[in-house]
């Protein structure tokens, strides 16, 4: 530290120089602590670029380079959340996924990373919408018609409104960030295309009350279908119909098709239930009648087979005796014949000519049988 002697005015009395910055002030560090930050100073110096000695301004310079080295790879960490998935890229080349937790990649601008939520449900509107109004405190519901109207296959037309939930493939969540641009409008039109191919397939009157559950389940099958082919790393998870009406301005005339197929369906059980009671009586007569028919069949066949073993048994008996078989077969038919009748005897003698004598037998039995009575 440079010294200088001051002759004038306290008589050789010496002061130190300021040094460099400025005079020392009263009071101030001892000697020891001002070489301190002196020799600090230098040594910055040497390793400040441009400074005395170029060894030590290249030393400078690599440190200095190697520091942002380090803080620059140092930012390459990431944290990817329980929901999510990370798309690593290499100069915007797809390298790899990585799982939740810190994950390294190299930082910007070699390296990039997309974090894409994978268990997170996304919902569609399809045929309606959703906003807010100030003058109700929930939310309003507004009609698209342009998106519900649709042509079913008896050519009626069916308002739609429905609810599409889709989810990133936590599998191939590559096909959704590299593969498709506005994933969004791209799933509502293949949701909307998937309905009005179904509706075409079908009838109002099905659409509108029975066949719900099974066009969810075939839109939801199309759609998956078209976005696999699309590849585009999407899983639709559900299709919600909110409601199938007819428009607006026939559903008067609708509503009384539908009381009349009721009607239609309620007679139609009640003629079902009165031949469900009429058709078994009347198979139950048509039995009788056939084991009547039977029964008579059989006895008329026993009573023939008897008379043409009897008529056998005579004919046997008239070939040993004809005379006498002749003469009684007549007298039994005469017997027979003649049994239940009212009789009366005429004398044919030729005596008494003239008077004709007979004998009532009809009017004696008859007098018989009232004097039995008496």
């Amino acid at each position: 530290m440079p010294w200088s002697n001051n002759e004038g005015g306290n008589g050789g009395s010496w002061k130190p120089s300021p040094g460099p910055w400025g005079p020392k002030p009263s009071g101030g560090p001892p000697p020891e602590f001002e070489e301190f930050l002196k020799r600090s100073q230098e040594k910055l110096k040497q390793w400040m670029p441009g400074s005395r000695g170029s060894g030590f301004g290249s030393r400078g310079l690599i440190g200095l380079v190697l520091i942002g080295a380090i803080a620059w790879l140092l930012s390459g960490f990431y944290t990817v959340g329980p929901n999510e998935v990370g798309l690593n890229r290499i100069f915007g080349r797809y390298t790899g996924k990585t799982s939740p937790g810190l994950n390294y990649n190299l930082p910007l601008p070699i390296g990039s990373v997309e974090k894409l939520p994978v268990t997170d449900r996304n919902t569609i509107n399809i045929g309606f919408g959703v906003r807010s109004d100030a003058r109700s405190p929930g939310q309003v519901q507004i009609d698209l018609p342009e998106e519900s109207l649709m042509l079913t296959g008896d050519e009626n037309i069916a308002d739609v409104k429905f609810v599409v939930i889709w989810q990133i493939d936590p599998i191939h969540p590559e096909d959704y960030a590299f593969n498709m641009a506005n994933q969004h409008e791209t799933v509502k039109a293949v949701a909307e295309s998937a309905m009005r191919e179904v509706i075409g397939r079908g009838q109002i009157q099905r659409i509108l009350t029975a066949d719900r559950p099974k066009i969810e389940a075939d839109v939801q099958g199309l759609m998956q279908g078209v976005l696999n082919w699309y590849k585009a790393g999407i899983l639709v998870l559900q299709v919600q119909l909110q409601s199938v009406d007819p428009p607006e301005q026939v559903i008067a005339a609708f509503k009384d098709v539908t009381a009349a197929q009721q009607d239609q369906n309620r007679l139609r059980n009640e003629a079902e239930a009165y031949a469900n009671r009429v058709v078994p009586e009347a198979r139950g007569k048509a039995a009788a009648i056939v084991q009547e028919a039977e029964g008579y069949k059989v006895q008329t066949v026993a009573e023939a087979t008897g008379q043409v073993s009897r008529f056998n048994q005579i004919y046997a008996q008239y070939k040993k005796a004809p005379e006498v078989t002749r003469e009684r077969l007549y007298l039994e038919t005469m017997e027979r014949v003649l049994g239940g009748m009212n009789k009366i005897i005429l004398d044919q003698s030729g005596q008494n000519q003239g008077v004709i004598p007979y004998l009532p037998l009809g009017a004696l039995n008859g007098q018989a049988s009232e004097g039995g009575r008496k």
